[in-house]
């Protein structure tokens, strides 16, 4: 059995309790759970549930923390769209001088969206890059293609002589580096689609530099999502550093290395539970450690270890290091509001069934994943605990968000917040039972904007 979540432990400066005070003695009456400088309640109830919110301020300060540790090293951090993908936020990120990591077509066009002139720092990842797709990013002009197979070698090459340009080309490596992670966001192990295998990484570049519209610029790699352990990265990088010499000796310039991205979350505040690396759903794991708690003093320090993991092998070779972060960036910045519509028990079971479901956030149904969820408004006192269920509406048992999980007491109308949401939340969502999207709400400092409107069934029929 998992343990209570719902404390008073603040997630600065994105969502935090602050006390409520009531009567004419100003008696304190309990708390209420803030994104930045505005109580939830108020946005629940002026937007409905289910509804994302995420936090600016959340999003700039880890942002900011990327660039520090990486200020002392020529570097670019490339935002993993994949993660969250709504303008607005692409926006601000791009505001910051963020660029980024696309994985399709679509991906590319809303960053074009965002800034016509963002494309030069765009890198384009992903195991099947379709023609139109290619000739959509050479048209843009971005910053290097990462080319995970020979096929897509040539593919390209006969895409950009088409076109009559010069595409800047890294192979992405597999370095067959183990990731301590879920096996579905396990990437860089020989078994794996992505990549091509490092021992023939020399044969593909002198193939690649035998043709004119093909230009070698980089090394590319990448070993997985959500990785707590530091290790695996620097294990893959004295092998990308060792095959940046053999390449160099060979005769290629090599200007970049894309270490991928992958630095992982603690989903679990309490340090014991298994949302470290997503092996479970709220029980715990003897052993599991805490390698990433909410606060900005303990994320600085991990993403300084992560840093001086990736750095120390390049040391001297006059890279440029590219970056590709996203869930480290947006997970904490987002917290899905869902509203209780009912409790019930069977067989002395206890369920809460909210308005939110697997259509609305995949990761518990997908990887059993834990997310920590809890009461939006606290009373301040003769607060109770129950053990339950937290299930959604779909018509799916794996449609649940929590299980024989420690929750204060709440009743149906009372709205509880999934926390650590804004990447890979509204991203995997789906119109499963016809059910439309939820908003999303941006807020900052005191102000909030929706920057994606609710969907209505109209909207999922019209193209129908």
């Amino acid at each position: 059995m998992s343990r209570s979540v719902t404390t008073l432990e603040a997630r600065p400066p994105g969502f935090t309790y602050r006390e409520v005070r009531q009567g004419l003695l100003r008696r304190k009456a309990g708390a209420v759970l803030c994104c930045e400088q505005i109580p939830i309640p108020r946005l629940a109830e002026r937007f409905g549930t289910p509804l994302y919110i995420y936090s600016a301020s959340a999003m700039r300060e880890r942002m900011r923390i990327f660039q520090h540790a990486f200020r002392r090293a020529a570097h670019t951090i490339c935002y993993s769209v994949k993660a969250n993908s709504n303008l607005s936020i692409l926006r601000l990120l791009a505001e910051m001088d963020c660029g980024f990591d696309v994985v399709s077509g679509g991906e590319l066009e809303r960053v074009l969206r965002v800034d016509k002139h963002a494309a030069r720092k765009v890198v384009f990842s992903g195991v099947g890059k379709a023609r139109e797709e290619m000739r959509l990013a050479l048209r843009a002009g971005i910053l290097l293609f990462n080319v995970e197979s020979e096929s897509e070698l040539w593919t390209l090459a006969e895409c950009a002589g088409q076109m009559r340009t010069q595409a800047r080309i890294a192979f992405r490596v597999n370095p067959d580096v183990p990731a301590n992670t879920h096996p579905y966001i396990s990437t860089g192990l020989q078994k794996h689609k992505f990549g091509v295998p490092i021992q023939q990484a020399r044969e593909l570049y002198a193939k690649a530099s035998s043709t004119r519209h093909l230009r070698v610029a980089g090394v590319s790699v990448h070993i997985g999502s959500q990785i707590t352990d530091i290790e695996p990265f620097s294990d893959t990088m004295e092998r990308v550093a060792d095959l940046i010499d053999e390449l160099r000796d060979d005769g290629h310039e090599i200007k970049f290395v894309d270490a991928g991205g992958g630095l992982g979350i603690a989903y679990d505040p309490s340090g014991k539970g298994p949302g470290v690396a997503d092996r479970g759903n709220g029980r715990d794991v003897p052993g599991t450690e805490r390698s990433q708690p909410p606060s900005t003093e303990l994320f600085f320090e991990y993403v300084s270890r992560y840093a001086e993991a990736l750095l120390k092998p390049l040391r001297g070779m006059n890279v440029h290091l590219l970056l590709e972060p996203g869930r480290s960036i947006l997970g904490p910045a987002g917290a899905l509001i869902t509203a209780v519509l009912y409790r019930k028990t069977n067989h002395g079971k206890k369920f809460l069934i909210t308005d939110a479901g697997m259509n609305d956030l995949l990761r518990p149904s997908l990887y059993n994943a834990f997310h920590e969820i809890i009461a939006v408004e606290l009373q301040d006192k003769n607060i109770i605990h129950e053990v339950v269920d937290i299930v959604g509406p779909v018509c799916e048992t794996g449609d649940f968000f929590a299980r024989d999980r420690v929750l204060s007491r709440v009743e149906e109308g009372d709205w509880l917040a999934i926390l650590d949401t804004g990447a890979y939340g509204l991203a995997l969502a789906s119109h499963y039972n016809t059910r439309p999207h939820p908003a999303e709400v941006l807020v900052d400092g005191k102000s909030a904007k929706v920057i994606r409107r609710r969907e209505t069934p109209k909207d999922l029929m019209r193209g129908e």
